[in-house]
């Protein structure tokens, strides 16, 4: 069974930065692109970055050059490193394939501290 793990997130000062991981299990992880997503209270789930099998990425244009998802195939992990954090990138961050699908993990919180 497909299975995502979320962690990492916390309270953040705007300006901070926080590296947030997910653990995969239950899918042959270096096959498949990945992605970070997250909903933030009273919207919809939104799509944040994407990673391919071979490591292309793309990014959301509001965190474009702020945010960077990288995977280490070897531990079935996909990362999100956030910096410059602003308050609006407070949400729940969760990952999962790039084509999205129904295996969402609990999420891991990311809030502005100000």
């Amino acid at each position: 069974q497909v299975r995502f793990v979320e962690s990492g997130g916390g309270l953040v000062q705007p300006g901070g930065s926080l590296r947030l991981s997910c653990v995969a299990s239950g899918m042959i992880f270096s096959n498949s692109a990945m992605a970070w997503y997250r909903q933030a209270p009273g919207k919809q789930r939104a799509l944040v970055a994407t990673i391919t099998r071979g490591g292309s990425t793309n990014y959301a244009n509001s965190v474009k050059d702020r945010f960077t998802i990288s995977r280490d195939n070897a531990k079935d992990t996909v990362h999100l490193q956030m910096n410059s954090l602003k308050p609006e990138d407070t949400a729940a961050y969760y990952c999962n394939f790039a084509s999205g699908g129904p295996h969402w993990g609990q999420g891991t919180q990311v809030t502005d501290s100000s």
